[in-house]
Formats: C-alpha cells, sequence, structure tokens
C-alpha cells in the first residue's frame, strides 16, 4: 500500500500527469483509511524542496510554519489544540489539501488563479494554515474562499463572517481581504475582521503591524483609511458611515479562546451571537426584552449555563419549545 500511495502521489503532482493521474491523486483525500498514510508521504515531500517546483519564498513560509507550530507550538502555548471544538479533524485534513492544491496549482501554471473555500459551521471554531503560511483563526458560522497567488500575484481572502489573520510576510505579494464592504490591505500583521453577511456592522481591529481599508465595488470611501495597532475600523450599513475608534484588542479576539466578552451589549445582538457561537435557534417573543444590554465574561460554558445567569441577572427567563430556545420577560 505505501509504495501504491506513494507512486500515485509521485505521478500526481507531475507536470506530465494525466487528468486520470490527478483525479486518482485527488481521491486519496477521501480515503479516511489511509489518511495517515497519506500525509506520511506529503510530510515527507515537504523535507526534500526539490520535490516541489515552486517558489522558494513560499515554501520557505508554508514549511517554517507548519513544521515550527508542531515542534513548538505546546512549547509556546501549553495544553492548546491545533484545531477547537468539534472542528476537529476539519482543519487538520484542510493543511494538507491546502499544501496539495498549491501544488497542483503551481506546476499547472494556469492563467486564472485557483480559489479554496473553507467553511466553518455553526457552534465551531476552526485553525486553518493557509498556503503561503498566514495563520488563520475562523469564527463560527464563518466562509472564506482564497487565493494563494491571485489576479496580478496579490494574496486574495473573500470572508463571510469573523476571521483573526496572523499574515505571512511576503515581498511583491500583497494580502487583501475582501468583505462585502470594504477591502483590507496588508503585507505582514495581525488583524480581525468582523463581516458576518446581514450585520449591520462590518469591523475591523488591528493587533499589530498596519493595514489599510480601501475603497470596493460595494463601498466608494472617501480615502483609504490608516489603521495603527489598538485601533478598530467599522462601516455602520445602517448610517453607511464609517468610524474609527481605539479598543482594547484582546476583547474582540476572544473568541478564539472560547472566550465571550459582552460589553453593553443589547440583547437582539447577543441573540445573534449565541446562535452562531453555539448552533442553535433562539426566539425572543417578548419586544420589551429588546431594550436591555449586558454585561458579562464567558469562559467554555455550555449554552444552558449562560442562559441561567442571564435569567439571574436579567428579568427573563427560557424555555425549550422542540429545537428552539424561547427568551420571555420574567413573570413576577
Amino acid at each position: 500500500m505505501h509504495k501504491s500511495i506513494g507512486d500515485i502521489i509521485r505521478k500526481g503532482k507531475s507536470e506530465q500527469a494525466t487528468h486520470e493521474e490527478r483525479q486518482r491523486f485527488l481521491s486519496l483525500f477521501q480515503r479516511p483509511e489511509i489518511e495517515f498514510e497519506v500525509k506520511g508521504h506529503l510530510y515527507k515531500d515537504l523535507g526534500q524542496k526539490r520535490a516541489f517546483p515552486y517558489e522558494t519564498q513560499f515554501f520557505e513560509a508554508i514549511f517554517e510554519k507548519f513544521w515550527g507550530n508542531r515542534k513548538m507550538g505546546d512549547r509556546k502555548r501549553p495544553g492548546k489544540v491545533r484545531l477547537l471544538y468539534r472542528a476537529g479533524q476539519v482543519a487538520a485534513v484542510l493543511v494538507v489539501g491546502l499544501f496539495l492544491g498549491y501544488l497542483l496549482n503551481s506546476v499547472s501554471r494556469d492563467v486564472l488563479p485557483v480559489y479554496y473555500t473553507s467553511v466553518v459551521p455553526k457552534g465551531s471554531v476552526s485553525e486553518m494554515l493557509m498556503p503561503d503560511g498566514t495563520h488563520v483563526f475562523l469564527n463560527s458560522g464563518s466562509e472564506i474562499r482564497f487565493s494563494a497567488d491571485g489576479k496580478d500575484g496579490v494574496r486574495e481572502v473573500f470572508l463571510n463572517g469573523e476571521a483573526l489573520f496572523e499574515v505571512a510576510k511576503m515581498s511583491g505579494k500583497p494580502f487583501v481581504v475582501h468583505t462585502s464592504s470594504y477591502d483590507i490591505r496588508v503585507t505582514g500583521t495581525t488583524f480581525n475582521v468582523k463581516a458576518y453577511a446581514g450585520d449591520a456592522e462590518t469591523t475591523t481591529t488591528l493587533i499589530e503591524g498596519a493595514v489599510v481599508a480601501e475603497s470596493s465595488p460595494n463601498l466608494k470611501l472617501t480615502s483609504n483609511v490608516v489603521l495603527k495597532p489598538g485601533e478598530q475600523l467599522t462601516y455602520h450599513s445602517g448610517s453607511k458611515k464609517v468610524s474609527l475608534l481605539e479598543v482594547n484588542p484582546p476583547m474582540y479576539t476572544a473568541w478564539k479562546d472560547n472566550r465571550m466578552i459582552f460589553v453593553n451589549m443589547n440583547m437582539k445582538e447577543l441573540e445573534t451571537l449565541l446562535e452562531r457561537k453555539f448552533g442553535v435557534e433562539i426566539e425572543i417573543r417578548d419586544p420589551s426584552i429588546l431594550q436591555y444590554h449586558y454585561d458579562g465574561t464567558f469562559r467554555n460554558e455550555t449554552i444552558f449555563e449562560v442562559l441561567e445567569v442571564l435569567q439571574l441577572t436579567l428579568p427573563v427567563q427560557y424555555h425549550i419549545e422542540g429545537q428552539k430556545i424561547i427568551i420571555n420577560a420574567r413573570k413576577e
């Protein structure tokens, strides 16, 4: 089996590979029973730079990020799981798939860039490594579509949801995040973007480095906005205005560590957040509840533990109807 898998991988990644050989190569990733054998062959290839025909700059970033995380990650961040919550196996497979996808893209030298899509279901948080070495955390209910080498050599990401990016620096290859409102352009930095379709606001929070918010086909800014660390840019779709504030960044990245921080959050926003976070359906039946705001911090609590705390601190109560959580005003 080892020799057979090795032969399939060797032929499938060749520039002379036939369509059938490429398909046979890709089909290896649909067979869970040989997952570790396949990964073993790919990891061995990663240690042999001559086996990869694409640019050394890209290889170095991928190799160091991938192997460095696994050799040093536990020492730097004790107890941290590489894949968070129940998205565990998805990103592990995704990392290998991205190496594979970038390899196929590189050897084929297609004129058009190849895009990949990653989706995180509600109730999960995922951690992934992009082909250029960029480290990405994806929040619950998020989706990204990306290319390692998009149009005009730009590394492009199309985001619907929330993501924390640790962008790998690459000279001459800018990194652009497209949202439903503005675009964010960087060369290497760490920042959080919250841009769920249907939300009233799109926010970008800069942790370190520098980013530039630019006009997009959906939104024309009067001028580009350059963010400094600790600043947050928000586009308010209702008023069609942009605001720039100084904030405490850890409050806006706590989600990746399974923490929720609420600061004067209204009940409608809280309802949306809890639905995404826990993958549940919530209905607030009493409109008077929407006037309430909540401050609090949660870490690793279940949805029912959160609801119990809300009942103790606000004049509300909840019950379950079928698969739905119903919230009403508390009866005196």
